[in-house]
């Protein structure tokens, strides 16, 4: 059964595709993060090296919602694609 919060999510997700603008690069790891963390939950995963910038900084953004609950995650990353629309 499909919740409010996930309807929303998915019908993001379609959204987001058709972006006539690309966000910037913060926003994109927003993004990032709150679909990893509605997706998968919690980051488990190692850290990445300093040496591989753009894998770090999808982590530590990933990391900074850890104990966000998965269905918040999800109304947030719709909220935030109704902004850039």
């Amino acid at each position: 059964m499909s919740t409010d919060a996930q309807t929303a999510f998915e019908a993001a997700l379609q959204r987001v595709q058709t972006l006539t603008r690309r966000p910037d690069n913060n926003t994109l790891l927003q993004l990032y993060a709150l679909y990893k963390q509605a997706t998968e939950g919690d980051n488990t995963s190692p850290k990445p090296g300093l040496t591989d910038l753009v894998a770090r900084a999808k982590w530590d953004a990933w990391t900074k919602l850890k104990g966000l609950a998965r269905d918040e995650a999800m109304r947030r990353y719709a909220a935030l694609v109704d902004t850039l629309e």
